[in-house]
């Protein structure tokens, strides 16, 4: 046990090694103020989810609107040095009503197997820190060619699924899960290398940087939900039919 510890140790002291002589110090500083808040962030959007689903308190229609208002207000409200903690309120807002919207869909997959909350969100973590690692390890801008070829693939998924409203195509419904599923772990490679690349050129805005790769997580770990309860839904069935 001892020596597994030792070579866990050294190994992490070697990969931090590697990262400090890879990653210029103010990059480094800018990437941990980055997932420091992407992680409040996810813990706001978890209390909106968790008030929600027990009842405390249900904002309804009223969060998918304030997400929007929200998100767009970051947008066009650009970091000017001095408007940093409003943007942050913002964002911790947005991630709050982005949990209020997801509660719904919390409370029927908890009605049906608990654990399936677990799983995607195990997977969602483990899928971020992993690509994450090896997006900071990998050659530097190795994967900024990934941008334009994931918004063509979002944007080909959006025109399915405004057809898909009228044709209701399971087989499209369940292909456009699996691939966003991929595409969302794209993104977390292109947008950590991204962040990296901006920061290096004067572009250190936490609260931006941050929102981009909680859009990522967020997609990612609800197509898992809903991939996983799908699954469950089947194994139920089947027991029913054979009882």
């Amino acid at each position: 046990m001892a020596e597994t510890a030792n070579h866990f140790n050294e190994r992490f002291q070697t990969f931090m090694n590697g990262l400090g002589d890879r990653y210029e110090p103010y990059v480094r500083e800018h990437l941990s103020k980055v997932y420091m808040v992407l992680g409040s962030t996810a813990a706001a959007s978890a209390l909106g989810a968790m008030l929600q689903m027990r009842d405390f308190l249900d904002l309804g229609v009223l969060a998918a609107i304030a997400t929007l208002i929200l998100v767009l207000g970051l947008h066009f409200y650009k970091d000017d040095g001095k408007n940093y903690y409003t943007r942050l309120s913002m964002l911790y807002a947005f991630g709050f009503c982005s949990g209020q919207t997801l509660g719904p869909l919390l409370g029927y997959i908890s009605s049906i197997n608990p654990a399936i909350i677990v799983s995607a969100l195990t997977g969602t973590f483990v899928t971020f820190v992993t690509l994450s690692l090896a997006a900071l390890l990998a050659e530097q801008g190795k994967y900024l060619y990934l941008g334009g070829m994931l918004v063509s693939v979002i944007n080909t998924m959006a025109l399915l699924s405004l057809f898909n409203m009228v044709f209701k195509s399971y087989f499209v419904q369940v292909t456009q899960l699996y691939v966003g599923v991929f595409v969302m772990a794209a993104f977390i490679v292109y947008d950590t290398q991204n962040i990296v690349e901006k920061c290096r050129n004067g572009n250190r805005d936490v609260v931006q940087h941050a929102l981009d790769l909680f859009f990522d997580v967020l997609s990612m770990f609800r197509r898992l939900l809903i991939i996983l309860t799908q699954k469950e839904e089947r194994k139920q069935n089947e027991r029913r039919k054979r009882n």
